[in-house]
């Protein structure tokens, strides 16, 4: 069986920019809502908004959220609603923590 290397960069790509609670959380709050507000995240993850916003930024930038602006509000969400499985997969994982 050969390993498909493109493919195995692509998952680490993805999982290393998911790799931190609030970043996963994120991922999360945004499976169960269409789109969030970064006030509406902070409110969500109980953070600050320079915190939040730094991790929908690098989250944006990296191509797995995608933004829309209404106004003065900046609203956020999935690029791929694949991601939110990710989360589901790792949560049923039975590893030694």
């Amino acid at each position: 069986m050969k390993i498909n290397k493109n493919k195995l960069e692509k998952a680490a790509f993805i999982l290393k920019t998911i790799a931190h609670p609030t970043r996963l959380s994120i991922i999360h709050l945004l499976e169960e809502h269409e789109r969030l507000s970064v006030n509406e995240l902070c409110s969500e993850l109980s953070c600050e908004q320079s915190l939040v916003s730094h991790h929908l930024s690098n989250m944006r930038i990296k191509g797995l959220l995608k933004s829309e602006r209404d106004g003065i509000n900046i609203y956020y969400s999935l690029k791929e609603k694949e991601l939110a499985g990710i989360v589901s997969v790792i949560e049923h994982c039975h590893c030694n923590m």
